[in-house]
C-alpha cells in the first residue's frame, strides 16, 4: 500500500514538474511579431490563424500552455513509468539514474512532438528544444536534491571530522572516494596521491590530486590528514611495503582496500577497508578460479573432508559449501574443532551436512564411514605437519602420514570414489624432516593407488600458509604481544608463504583439472626471509625491530634446512591452464619396493626411528640416498 502510495505522489510531482517546464518554455520565449497559432479544438476554437500584437503575447502563451499540458501530461508520464524512474530509490541517485532520465525526457519529447502534429500543427522547434532542456533540469534536480536531503539529514549537518588522503586515484581509488562521500559521514576526503604524472594537478570527483608518494609526509603535514586510505589492489607487494613505510612515519593512521575486493553495483563498501596486515606486504596477483569448471565437479556431489577442524580443512569446507555439494562430510580427530566448524557451517550454509568424529589410523572405522557415506570427491588434509615435533615422534609421522594416508585412499578406491585430492608439502622435496619424508611417502602411495583403481587420485603440494596452526605467524604474534624478544632460528631462514583461502583456491582448482597420478605444485610467488617477516610483523604492531622488540636467533631445529624447494630437478615442471598451477612429471618407483618396505615400517610400530624412514624412501626413490648424503654433509 506504500509503495502503491509513494507511486501516485511521485507521478503527480512528475507531472507538475514537467509542465512546469512546459509553462517556463512558453512564456519564457519571445512573442515579438507576427505568429500563428492552432489552438484546441477541445476549448472550442476553430483552428484558425491569430494575429497578435505585442500587448496580446501574454494571452496567447497562456492559450498555447493550456494546449500542450494535456498532451505532454499524457506522454511523459507514461514513458517515466515505462522506464521505471519509480522502482528507483532516489536518495542514492547516481550518474546511472540521470541517464536514465536523459532518455526518458528525450523519448516523451519526441512522442509529444508527434502528437502534436497529428493534433495541431508542429510545436515550434524552440519550445521544444527549450521544454526538453528545463524538463530534464527540473526532474534530474528534483531527484539530486533529494539526495543532498537525505545525506544532509543523515549526518545532521555535522562536517565528517577525519580528514582523509587516498592513496591511489585509479578505479579503486575513485570507488572508495565516492563510498565515503555518500555513506560514511565521519570522513573527509581531502585528496587523492597517484604517481601518475598525467594526473597531477587535475581533479577527481571533485578532489584534487595533490602528488606523488614521496610527497605524502609534507601533504599529511600540509593538510593535517588523520587518516591515509591505501587503495591500490593490483600493485605488487613491494610497492604496498614500500607506501607502508612512507605512511607509517606521518603518524597518521593507515587502513587498506584488500587485494582481492568486492564491487557491488560498481561500489565498494567501507567495511571493506581494514588496518594493514602481513598478507598485503606479500601480496600477489590474486587468484582467478574457474568457477563454471570448479562448480562442475563439485555441484550436487557428496564431499568428504579429512582434518576438516584444521586451518586448511575448515577453509576447504567453507569453500566447497559456496558449490552447492549434495552433501558435505566433516571427518577429523579433533572433536572440540570439529565442532566449531559445524557451528559455522550449519550458521552460513544451507546444505546437508554430516559429522563423523574419527581417527584416520583406525582402518575399520575409516572403512565404516566411507561405506556409509559413499562419496564421490574427497579432499584429504588430515596430517601431522610439525617439523620439530615429528622429529621427536617419527613413529606417529609413520602411522598418520603414511598409513592415515593409505587407509584413506583404499577406502576411497573401494566405495566407487571419483577425485581424491591430497594435501602435501613443499617439505615433501629431497625432505630433510621426518614429517617431510612421511609426505613424500603419502604422495608415492596416492600414485600408486592411481595406477591400480578408476578412482583419480592426485597430490597438491604448497608451502607455508598465513595464519594455519603450524606458521610461524601465531608465534611471533605472541612474542610481539610479550615485548619480545622474536625467536628466529637463522637469519638466512626462507620460506614459501600464501593466504589459506588462495591457497585453498587452487587446491579445489587443481582437483577439477585432475587426470590422475599427478602432483599440481601451486606458485607460491618469491621465498621470504623468516626474519624480513619478523620485522614486519613487529612494524605492523606499531613498533621497532631491535629498539622496541629484540629478534633472537635460536640455531637451525632438526629436520629444518634453509630453503624449501617446490620440486625435484629430476621432476620438472609443466605448465597447466591455469598460470598459478604447475604439475610435476611423476616419479616412476617400484611398486613392489614401495610395498615391502611400507611392511617393513608398520611392522617397526612404535620402535620406528627417523632413519628407517629414511632408509625406506631410500629404497624406493634410489636418488634420495644422494640428497640426503649431500645434507648430512
Amino acid at each position: 500500500m506504500k509503495s502503491r502510495l509513494r507511486t501516485i505522489i511521485l507521478l503527480f510531482c512528475d507531472a507538475l514538474l514537467v509542465n512546469l517546464a512546459l509553462a517556463i518554455a512558453v512564456f519564457l520565449r519571445s512573442g515579438n511579431g507576427y505568429e500563428t497559432v492552432l489552438l484546441s479544438q477541445t476549448l472550442d476554437y476553430r483552428m484558425v490563424p491569430v494575429l497578435f500584437s505585442s500587448n496580446e503575447t501574454t494571452l496567447h502563451q497562456f492559450w498555447l500552455f493550456l494546449n500542450l499540458a494535456p498532451v505532454v501530461t499524457a506522454t511523459f508520464i507514461p514513458v517515466f513509468y515505462i522506464f521505471k524512474l519509480y522502482n528507483r530509490v532516489w536518495a542514492y541517485a547516481s550518474l546511472g539514474e540521470l541517464v536514465t532520465i536523459l532518455q526518458a525526457v528525450t523519448l516523451s519529447s519526441m512522442a509529444t512532438v508527434i502528437a502534436t502534429y497529428f493534433l495541431y500543427s508542429p510545436i515550434p522547434r524552440l519550445i521544444v528544444v527549450s521544454h526538453w532542456t528545463y524538463a530534464i533540469l527540473l526532474v534530474g534536480g528534483a531527484r539530486v536534491a533529494w539526495r543532498m536531503f537525505v545525506e544532509r539529514k543523515k549526518t545532521n549537518g555535522i562536517k565528517p571530522s577525519r580528514r582523509t588522503l587516498i592513496i591511489g586515484a585509479g578505479d579503486a581509488g575513485v570507488m572508495v572516494a565516492r563510498e565515503i562521500k555518500t555513506h560514511n559521514s565521519n570522513i573527509l576526503p581531502v585528496g587523492f596521491i597517484d604517481d601518475d604524472s598525467n594526473k597531477q594537478n587535475l581533479t577527481v570527483l571533485g578532489l584534487p590530486v595533490l602528488g606523488s608518494r614521496e610527497q605524502i609526509p609534507d601533504i599529511v603535514k600540509k593538510h593535517e590528514i588523520e587518516l591515509l586510505i591505501i587503495a591500490m589492489p593490483s600493485v605488487s607487494a613491494s610497492v604496498i611495503r614500500e607506501i607502508v613505510e612512507i605512511c607509517r612515519g606521518t603518524g597518521a593512521e593507515m587502513k587498506i582496500l584488500p587485494g582481492v575486493y568486492q564491487i557491488i553495483e560498481g561500489q565498494v563498501s567501507v567495511n571493506s577497508l581494514r588496518p594493514v596486515q602481513l598478507e598485503d606486504l606479500l601480496r600477489r596477483e590474486p587468484v582467478q578460479v574457474g568457477l563454471a569448471e570448479v562448480a562442475g565437479y563439485l555441484r550436487g556431489e557428496t564431499v568428504l573432508i579429512t582434518g576438516a577442524g584444521g586451518s586448511i580443512g575448515s577453509e576447504l569446507s567453507r569453500q566447497v559449501a559456496s558449490f552447492g555439494p549434495g552433501k558435505l562430510i566433516l571427518l577429523g580427530h579433533g572433536e572440540n574443532s570439529i565442532h566449531r566448524i559445524w557451528l559455522e557451517m550449519e550458521n552460513s550454509y544451507g546444505i546437508p551436512l554430516s559429522i563423523e568424529i574419527a581417527d584416520i589410523r583406525d582402518k575399520s572405522r575409516i572403512y565404516s564411514i566411507f561405506e556409509k557415506h559413499r562419496p564421490t570427491v574427497v579432499f584429504h588434509a588430515a596430517a601431522h605437519k610439525h617439523v620439530p615435533l615429528m622429529e621427536l615422534h617419527p613413529a606417529e609421522a609413520v602411522k598418520t602420514n603414511i598409513f592415515g594416508t593409505r587407509n584413506v585412499a583404499l577406502a576411497a578406491s573401494r566405495t566407487g570414489t571419483k577425485i581424491f585430492v591430497m594435501i602435501s608439502t613443499d617439505k615433501a622435496v629431497n625432505p630433510s624432516s621426518v614429517m617431510g619424508a612421511t609426505k613424500r611417502m603419502a604422495e608415492l602411495i596416492i600414485h600408486q593407488e592411481n595406477l591400480n583403481s578408476d578412482t583419480i587420485f592426485t597430490a597438491v603440494r604448497f608451502g607455508n600458509v598465513l595464519g594455519s596452526n603450524g606458521s610461524v605467524v601465531p608465534v611471533f604474534q605472541k612474542q610481539i604481544a610479550d615485548g619480545g624478544p622474536v625467536t628466529v632460528t637463522h637469519p638466512e631462514m626462507k620460506r614459501y608463504f600464501m593466504t589459506i583461502p588462495e591457497a585453498v583456491q587452487l587446491v579445489i582448482q587443481a582437483g577439477a583439472m585432475a587426470k590422475g597420478g599427478e602432483v599440481f605444485i601451486l606458485d607460491m610467488g618469491e621465498p621470504v626471509k623468516i626474519v624480513d617477516l619478523a620485522k614486519d610483523m613487529i612494524e605492523l604492531s606499531g613498533l621497532e625491530p631491535d629498539k622496541d622488540i629484540k629478534i633472537k636467533f635460536t640455531g637451525i631445529r632438526p629436520g629444518e634446512k634453509l630453503f624449501e624447494e617446490l620440486l625435484t630437478a629430476e621432476e620438472g615442471a609443466q605448465a597447466t591452464k591455469h598460470k598459478r598451477i604447475y604439475v610435476a612429471r611423476p616419479t616412476l618407483v617400484e611398486v613392489a619396493a614401495l610395498e615391502a618396505e611400507l611392511v617393513n615400517l608398520f611392522h617397526r610400530g612404535l620402535q620406528c626411528a627417523a632413519e628407517d624412514i629414511f632408509d625406506s624412501l631410500s629404497t624406493i626413490i634410489p636418488s634420495f640416498k644422494r640428497h640426503r648424503r649431500e645434507q648430512a654433509g
